[in-house]
């Protein structure tokens, strides 16, 4: 049964003007909204335009910063352009100094977000809004972070504590910033990424231990973030 009410006249089913009027203007600063959200993904991809960058920022106050080539990475504006959902653990193969050089040749054509060393130290390589070509993937590319650890797959004696605890903190900071859940279904190793022909972190990577390690450092108090 209609109503008559101070707002506008209501009979029946009908609906009064003001309201019409009012859920008009609604729709249409609505629309103004997303077309203003549009603009603010996608503003910098036009001809001459760049997105301001801090040179040597990064992501994770205990990184330092390291330059990737160009040539191993896209400019983005993730979490905007693309969803962060999934962090993909890696091993470098080979020692920490030569995955730096690696990433910093154009001619690789591969780079990842971080690089770990044996000893805990994060060296950042790629912005985490950036596109970084690590998994052989380009939809988990864009999706993911990925983070190098120095060492070989058939060498897991050399994952250290120090290794897998820095990562673990590093983890538990980029699953927090982008509300990634702390399980196996979206923190990953490179042979999970669908098409990938890499084995790496390797059966000898610790997965049990490390998203443990990952769970507490996630809810250790803000103070020992980064």
């Amino acid at each position: 049964m209609g109503t008559k009410g101070t707002d506008g006249a209501r009979t029946g089913s009908g609906i009064g003007r003001r309201s019409v009027l009012i859920g008009g203007a609604v729709t249409a600063v609505g629309a103004a909204a997303l077309a203003r959200d549009g603009l603010k993904r996608a503003w910098w991809r036009l001809p001459g335009v760049e997105k301001p960058r801090t040179p040597g920022a990064v992501d994770y106050a205990r990184a330092r910063w390291v330059a990737a080539a160009d040539a191993n990475w896209r400019r983005a504006d993730r979490p905007d352009d693309y969803r962060v959902d999934r962090v993909v653990v890696h091993v470098t193969q080979g020692g920490f100094d030569s995955a730096v050089r690696a990433f910093q040749d154009p001619g690789h054509r591969a780079a990842a977000h971080y690089v770990v060393r044996k000893d805990g130290r994060v060296t950042q390589m790629v912005r985490e809004l950036d596109v970084a070509f690590h998994a052989g993937n380009r939809s988990y590319n864009e999706r993911s972070v990925g983070i190098e650890h120095e060492g070989f797959v058939e060498r897991p004696q050399g994952f250290t504590t120090a290794m897998y605890k820095s990562s673990a903190a590093l983890t538990a900071a980029i699953c927090g910033r982008y509300g990634i859940p702390v399980d196996r279904e979206h923190i990953i190793g490179h042979v999970e990424v669908p098409g990938a022909d890499h084995t790496d972190p390797g059966r000898g990577w610790d997965w049990d231990r490390y998203l443990e390690l990952v769970r507490r450092a996630a809810a250790a108090p803000e103070r020992e973030k980064a």
